[in-house]
């Protein structure tokens, strides 16, 4: 692949796909639109050989677009793909690599869907944006047969197939850092994932919520304001304006902070009401300093929470195959998630409350048979600790001729 020059702006480019485009207009910074299936080559109707119709990203057409935006300095692609080809979509992951390297900035935002072929080639950028409603598939290679096959031909396909899956767990573990054992359960399993918890894995990097107007209130001392609810304490000397509403005392606790919405007092003390354009009118360089800051504790927090959940869910997917699937899934995603430790402890509780009512149910299905009162066989000790007469083979004969006797009326020879 040819990459421009260093210093050299490419040419402004505008191309046109049925299922995608590229475009660039300054030559900086290019748009690849990826809404489509992801083919080697235009279907074609085996009867007709007409082309099938449908939105296929074809590999040769891509990759030559490809290069004429290969000198960009960022490119961000837009994707709505449900895969495809498994060789093509490692293919363009490895350009895109190899574009990564050379220094373009890589951007993926996950418009619908990113499955199969799809997510591979969204793992090769470096951020990954997604919407809460985006979904994110992982799944083994399969493929079509057709035909007779004996054991080695199909052993033979099978290990071409363990070969794909090699490779896509590499590209899945340099993206999310999870372990090559993690990865194939989860494609074994074919594993669907919501925007969060596609964030939660690794998968992605950003969560795309809907913009919503910043609340703002300061605490009674001045030293503190709350951001939407969260509490961020200002450099030592630094006092909020006296205009910013301030919030009432219990708010200022780490709880209440956490869970509610300032709400203003009634008195005077924090001053006038004001709206954000008002404070922004009034003290531009204060605002600008604290939704900054704002902005970089809220990406410090969501980082460091998304890694310790990554890490959570990693944890569970170890030892998932120990306990039950229902138990494994209310502890990742339920209303009571929990560790891997905590999803251990659940268990042994669990298999302990159950053998504890085995042997209840045990003992009450003994009672409800009778079995403790049915009486010791013929013959058996009578207490005493003597013998029965009919307990030797010579007395058990006795009787039987006897009784043999009285029936027929016939004389022992």
């Amino acid at each position: 692949m040819s990459i421009a020059k260093k210093g050299r702006r490419p040419p402004a480019v505008s191309i046109n796909r049925q299922t995608y485009t590229m475009a660039t207009v300054d030559g900086d910074a290019a748009e690849i639109v990826m809404y489509g299936d992801i083919v080697e080559s235009q279907p074609v109707d085996p009867w007709t050989g007409e082309p099938i119709p449908g939105n296929y990203i074809i590999e040769s057409e891509f990759l030559e677009d490809l290069q004429k935006v290969s000198g960009c300095k960022s490119i961000t692609i837009r994707m709505n793909s449900c895969g495809g080809d498994a060789g093509v979509s490692v293919l363009i992951h490895n350009r895109l690599r190899e574009l990564a390297n050379a220094g373009t900035s890589l951007t993926c935002v996950v418009d619908g869907v990113a499955m199969s072929g799809g997510s591979l080639i969204m793992c090769a950028c470096d951020t990954v944006r997604v919407n809460p409603s985006s979904l994110i598939m992982i799944h083994k290679c399969w493929v079509f047969l057709f035909g007779g096959y004996n054991s080695d031909e199909l052993r033979q396909q099978a290990n071409q197939n363990d070969a794909y899956d090699k490779s896509q767990v590499s590209i899945y573990a340099r993206k999310t850092g999870l372990s090559d054992t993690v990865l194939l359960h989860m494609m074994g399993s074919t594993t669907y994932m919501t925007g969060k918890e596609a964030v939660e894995k690794g998968f992605a990097d950003e969560l795309m919520e809907d913009a919503e107007p910043l609340d703002i209130a300061a605490s009674a001392d001045g030293r503190s304001l709350f951001i939407r609810g969260r509490k961020m304490h200002l450099a030592p000397g630094m006092f909020a304006p006296d205009t910013i509403p301030t919030v009432t005392a219990e708010v200022d606790t780490p709880d209440a902070a956490n869970t509610h919405q300032p709400e203003t007092t009634g008195s005077n003390e924090g001053g006038n009401s004001m709206t954000m354009e008002e404070l922004r009118a009034q003290h531009p360089e204060l605002v600008e300093q604290i939704e900054a800051a704002a902005r970089a504790a809220g990406d410090n927090d969501a980082t460091s929470a998304a890694q310790a959940e990554r890490d959570r869910i990693a944890a569970i997917d170890e030892v998932a195959g120990l306990f039950d699937p229902a138990m494994v899934q209310e502890a990742k995603y339920g209303e009571h998630p929990c560790t891997a430790e905590q999803l251990a402890y659940r268990a042994a509780k669990k298999a302990a409350k159950d053998g504890k009512k085995f042997l209840a149910d045990l003992a009450d299905d003994a009672d409800e048979s009778g079995a403790n009162g049915v009486p010791a066989a013929p013959g058996a000790d009578d207490g005493d600790g003597g013998e029965d007469e009919a307990t030797t083979p010579e007395a058990r004969m006795a009787k039987a001729r006897a009784q043999v006797k009285g029936l027929f009326g016939k004389k022992e020879a």
